[in-house]
């Protein structure tokens, strides 16, 4: 795996020089000043990752990863020194293609190795993530249970999301008429350092007041819950939140996966979206949920940052609809007054 880092401090620079090269089978591609540099060594030698700093001279990393994923898509790890300063910023990177973030190990921690653990882990997970062969999901003919047999005091609405996740989550729950009478869970892929800035901005972007998914809470009707820990997110036919660690062995957790595939298993009912991300992460569970009665939607190729999740869901025939980010929003509210209608695909 080649990497190349973009930071114009030279101790951080130093500090992620050295966390790279002392991982196995890791190479250093390149490193770059500034996100102008960035951007022109990344045109001549693409890397298989690039540590992208926000806050630089001449172009910012905003800018670098829009205009990198524009010209020369590379996959692009946001690595920032501080949360709060930078939240803003951190999610319109994620926004314009970055695939998650993490914090700057510190250089002394970097030079006893207590420090880069988190930053390891990122890179590893990125490398699994682009292993990942796109085996066929066995979806045969997809017998679709009647709404009726579900209890739908209260619908759900599952979203799942990875890479360009924040912002066309944004996009979904602003187009929502308000109030709205469904709950919505939402399980985006992002360091869980990062999420409570990441509900913070979501409830800034979109007018609601997006609370964490916190075990034995409940999912009402008007709420946004957002996944919040390294632990997957379930809800029970009662709509409480219940936490597991099952599987462990899965590429993310919380997992897009875990959520629908638990809520398929349930009496609940109601609609989930499967939008832009890398990966397949939850192209299984939005097969189980359409078998279960749920309305599912997949959002299109045009629209998605990286087509991975919902193209996989696609593929696999999980998706009743392939719709663009701005008319998902609006075919989750019409596909909930619909009447149950009898269903085999």
């Amino acid at each position: 795996m080649n990497i190349g880092i973009v930071n114009d401090l030279k101790i951080a620079l130093h500090a992620l020089t050295h966390i790279v090269q002392g991982m196995p089978n890791v190479t250093l591609a390149w490193t770059a000043l500034d996100g102008e540099e960035a951007v022109a060594k990344c045109a001549a030698n693409k890397p298989d990752l690039i540590l992208m700093d926000l806050i630089m001279p001449k172009m910012d990393g905003v800018e670098a990863t829009r205009q990198i994923m524009r010209k020369t898509p590379c996959p692009i790890l946001v690595v920032t020194a501080t949360i709060e300063g930078n939240a803003s910023r951190v999610f319109e990177a994620l926004g314009a293609g970055a695939l998650d973030a993490v914090e700057t190990p510190r250089f002394e921690q970097s030079l006893d190795g207590s420090g880069g653990d988190r930053l390891r882990a990122k890179i590893e997970q990125i490398r699994r993530n682009q292993r990942i062969v796109m085996k066929p999901i066995a979806s045969n003919v997809i017998h679709k249970a009647h709404a009726s047999d579900h209890s739908c005091a209260t619908p759900i609405v599952i979203l799942g999301a990875s890479t360009g996740g924040p912002q066309a989550l944004a996009t979904v729950l602003r187009s929502f008429k308000q109030p709205i009478h469904f709950a919505v869970v939402i399980v985006q892929h992002l360091d869980t350092a990062f999420v409570p800035g990441f509900r913070n901005w979501l409830s800034h972007e979109t007018g609601f007041a997006v609370r964490a998914a916190l075990p034995g809470d409940r999912a009402v009707a008007g709420s946004v819950s957002v996944a919040s820990s390294d632990r997957h997110l379930q809800i029970t036919s009662a709509g409480v939140f219940i936490e597991t660690d099952v599987p462990m062995d899965a590429l993310h957790k919380p997992s897009v996966d875990s959520l629908m595939l638990g809520a398929a298993s349930t009496k609940l009912c109601g609609v989930a979206a499967l939008l832009t991300g890398m990966g397949r992460d939850g192209a299984a569970g939005l097969l189980a949920l359409r078998k279960s009665g749920w309305a599912t939607i997949a959002q299109d190729a045009a629209t998605s940052i990286v087509w991975g999740m919902p193209g996989a869901a696609v593929q696999c025939l999980a998706a009743e609809q392939v719709l663009a980010i701005e008319l998902i929003g609006p075919a989750i509210q019409v596909a909930l007054t619909r009447k149950p209608k009898p269903n085999h695909v």
